[in-house]
């Protein structure tokens, strides 16, 4: 309470000092949010989260590599370099396109979970260890890594150089090593003391003298270096059936895992359509579920009723509909999104206008306490982002993570990798879409987008970052579309995040009863504040739980691109 009391003094204060500080821009070209102007190009552009993965997928470009071998490699170096939010023990997924066949291509190349787990055998083993639901350590929530399978099911359809250009860079800075960036440092620190005590060489590749790296501080991980030349010189094979998959098998009967040389041997990515919808006259493309990603579209649909530009950006009444929006369609997502091959998701009915004005219907003048999923089916009828453009007019938007922080803590000695724990998102509620079953994906936070207009690419961006993502896809939407700014300043203009929704690992029955909490960053006007706090919301503010934004856009009348990375991370956009 006193936290919020200060929060609130501190933006009344803050906007009696500085009223104007909302419209009177500090750049002199005018233009409110940016902290830097757009990066612009006309022969390839490549945005990630640190800016030495940047330039590495930069110089595969001029090298005459495709935006997929871009995004390869600097996937790869992310692997290394941030492992706070990824590497090659974590899920992909993609959307690409690509220009020659003027066609958009969805990739889910997300895991399954070890076929010799039942959810009896789970549910016992979540009993030994005192909990009642599926931990976010250790050998149970591990399930089959889905990247490597990623990168290569992209290449063989896009890529043009070879595997062992695309790796080689990622491989040379885990043999010689990198600088550490100091956010990457910051939360690489945080997981240090929880994850040492996992099972396997956590502590041995991940920290230096048994300290977590500082920013500045020179890494290096001569073991990923060994599997990433394993992988580059005998393929995907090598990950799923060689050597790496034959130390993990052996590795998991020696300590209590339950993944198994047989659920990687099996594993393959999936080739989806991407969902989409029309809001305002642009095409906004989302992968359809195990992920979450149709959340943004089902937002947009509902926000598409509403004159959001007329209520002005921050504005008391455009955020109440943006967050009543977002309480609406979480306890959908909560209800029907999971694995499609174990579950019908009505995802026509999900996508549909005529049920988007339906459950606006229930948006009132005061924040809504208690909020139900709807009925879809009568309308039938921490992570990483980076984005690649290449000279030949093809664009890759890429998301991928360990899923928790830097997943599992579980590292096989010797591989240099870190297991995801994406399978704590499972529900162990029998009758759930989304609950627990062997060789099932479970339920995805990480999300690409896309944004089409008249047939043509527009822009190519995403929003890592849990549940914050498709409420952030929809922020950077409507701040392009509705409140006219410019790329740079769509992912640099203040954010919110609502928190207390119903989850898809939770009870069928369980649902939104107080309302939840809005987190705000720090620059809101007081008397916003107040208005959403006389309607019934509950404020709170935060700091850096709001996402990591990258994104190209392609202007095709200059035949140019765009490139942004916002200042919330430790990015780079970067082009030639």
């Amino acid at each position: 309470m006193l936290r919020l009391k200060l929060a609130i003094l501190f933006s009344f204060l803050s906007f009696f000092i500085s009223p104007s500080a909302q419209s009177a821009p500090d750049r002199v070209t005018g233009l409110n949010f940016a902290t830097r102007s757009e990066v612009i190009a006309q022969h390839g552009m490549v945005a990630t989260s640190q800016p030495l993965a940047t330039q590495i997928g930069l110089d595969i470009l001029k090298k005459g590599g495709s935006a997929v071998d871009a995004a390869i490699a600097t996937n790869a170096a992310l692997g290394l370099m941030e492992p706070t939010g990824s590497g090659v023990g974590g899920d992909l997924f993609a959307i690409i396109w690509d220009n020659k066949s003027q066609k958009l291509y969805g990739l889910n190349a997300s895991g399954r979970s070890p076929q010799g787990l039942s959810l009896k055998i789970l549910k016992s083993e979540i009993s030994k260890l005192g909990k009642t639901t599926i931990p976010p350590y250790g050998m149970l929530p591990i399930s089959v890594p889905g990247a490597v399978d990623g990168w290569f099911e992209m290449h063989k359809k896009f890529g043009k150089l070879n595997m062992q250009q695309n790796l080689q860079p990622a491989i040379d800075y885990a043999k010689n090593g990198f600088p550490l960036t100091e956010l990457i440092a910051y939360y690489w620190n945080k997981s240090v003391p929880r994850l040492s005590p996992q099972p396997g060489a956590f502590k041995e590749t991940y920290t230096i003298n048994g300290q977590a790296p500082q920013k500045g501080q020179i890494f290096k991980n001569p073991d990923l270096a060994n599997t990433l030349s394993l992988i580059a010189s005998f393929g995907r094979d090598a990950f799923y059936k060689g050597e790496i998959a034959k130390k993990i098998d052996n590795f998991m009967k020696k300590n209590n895992g339950y993944l198994r040389y047989r659920d990687l041997a099996e594993h393959h990515s999936t080739w989806v359509e991407p969902q989409a919808t029309n809001y305002r006259g642009y095409d906004v493309f989302e992968l359809p579920p195990n992920g979450q990603g149709i959340s943004a579209l089902q937002m947009l649909n509902i926000l598409e009723l509403y004159d959001l530009k007329k209520m002005g950006f921050l504005s008391e009444q455009a955020l109440h509909i943006m967050i009543e929006a977002k309480k609406l369609v979480f306890e959908d997502r909560a209800k029907f999104y999971a694995d499609m091959d174990f579950f019908q998701v009505p995802l026509k009915g999900l996508l549909s206008k005529t049920y988007a004005k339906e459950r606006a219907k229930l948006i009132q003048e005061k924040a809504a306490k208690r909020v139900d999923n709807g009925n879809p089916a009568l309308y039938q009828g921490d992570t990483i982002y980076l984005t690649t453009a290449d000279k030949d007019g093809n664009m890759v938007s890429l998301i991928q993570s360990n899923y928790r922080g830097m997943g599992s803590g579980v590292v096989v000695p010797g591989l240099g990798f870190i297991f995801q724990d994406r399978g704590e998102l499972f529900s162990l509620e029998e009758s759930h879409a989304n609950v627990y079953a062997p060789g099932k994906r479970p339920f995805h936070t990480i999300i690409p987008a896309f944004i089409m207009k008249d047939g043509q690419p527009f822009i190519s961006f995403g929003v890592m970052g849990g549940a914050m993502q498709p409420q952030g896809h929809v922020q950077i939407i409507t701040n392009l579309i509705d409140f006219g700014m410019n790329l740079q300043e769509a992912g640099d203009a203040t954010r919110w995040q609502h928190f207390g929704s119903t989850e898809p690992t939770e009870e069928n029955a369980k649902y939104i009863e107080d309302g939840g909490i809005v987190a705000f960053e720090s620059d809101i006007p007081y008397q916003t504040i107040r208005g959403l706090m006389d309607k019934g919301h509950k404020i709170e503010f935060d700091s850096g739980s709001y996402g990591g934004y990258q994104a190209i856009q392609y202007d095709a009348i200059n035949k140019v691109y765009y490139g942004a990375s916002e200042s919330r991370k430790d990015g780079q956009a970067a082009g030639y």
